[in-house]
């Protein structure tokens, strides 16, 4: 029973990339994946690994907005709490600004995504650590309650270690989901890129419509918190239709666990690494 808390971290980790305030930014981090590397003309090991490391980085930037939240903002949780919505409505609209900027064929300002080249490493990184930190930003509301239950609770315990392994656990759960995802979209992507090459810029508008889309929802969502905690009518059709997506999601990585999860990204990286000794042998 000792492993129960972390089983406990490592399953509010994975449902943290679906929660209901932020899970459309899951299929915009894919499309901007797709974005910034579909001109690059790497094979799909080069595409994995740009994919694992894009994934680490934005998990990174998810989990130290919590890890701060939970140990600087916690003691006054409910007051901030109220106020997160807003911030919520604040990274949608953002989003749906940089979609603008991709629908105009344009790229996005400093964050390496370039369909016609391949992308600075460095900056590509640091632009991933700060999606991940406006993921973790619109999720907060939805996901903060469970964040503090299982790890902040914990730390502040005075179990240092044992908070510290919990909140390992909560990042890697976040990041297994995102990384079978990201890795899954990255070998699908090598295949079609090969035949649509000359439609990158396509792919950069594509790329701004879901932003728009997610930004949109993620706004909405806030203002939907807000009227919530005015007193409004819960129900609405949007969040309605959106929450069964949302829901569908949460049970399917719930039902999958960890160690289905873990066997997924596995059997990818097998793939992705026998692909590679295929072709090298062929040479």
């Amino acid at each position: 029973m000792a492993d129960a808390p972390l089983a406990l971290a490592l399953a509010a980790g994975m449902l943290a990339a679906v929660n209901p305030c932020g899970f459309a930014l899951l299929p915009a981090y894919l499309s901007i994946l797709v974005v910034g590397d579909g001109a690059t003309g790497a094979g799909r090991g080069a595409a994995v690994g740009r994919a694992l490391a894009a994934t680490a980085a934005m998990t990174a930037g998810f989990v130290a907005v919590f890890g701060v939240f939970g140990l600087v903002v916690a003691p006054v949780a409910g007051a901030v709490q109220r106020h997160l919505p807003w911030v919520t409505i604040g990274i949608g609209l953002l989003l749906v600004v940089l979609g603008v900027v991709l629908l105009a064929g344009r790229q996005l300002p400093g964050l390496g995504m370039v369909v016609s080249r391949a992308p600075d490493t460095g900056r590509s990184a640091l632009s991933m650590v700060v999606f991940g930190m406006a993921y973790a930003a619109a999720s907060l509301s939805c996901t903060i309650a469970p964040f503090l239950a299982i790890v902040v609770t914990s730390l502040r315990a005075g179990s240092v270690t044992s908070g510290v392994a919990l909140f390992v656990a909560y990042a890697a759960g976040m990041g297994l989901t995102v990384a079978v995802a990201a890795v899954a979209v990255a070998l699908a992507r090598d295949g079609l890129l090969r035949r649509v090459r000359r439609a990158a810029p396509l792919l950069s508008r594509l790329g701004g419509v879901l932003l728009v889309g997610a930004g949109c929802y993620v706004a909405w969502y806030g203002w939907y918190e807000i009227r919530l905690l005015g007193g409004a009518d819960a129900g609405d059709p949007i969040i309605d239709g959106a929450a069964v997506v949302q829901r569908w999601l949460a049970a399917t990585v719930d039902q999958a666990g960890p160690t289905v999860l873990t066997g997924v990204f596995v059997a990818l990286l097998a793939a992705t690494g026998l692909t590679w000794l295929v072709r090298r042998f062929r040479t």
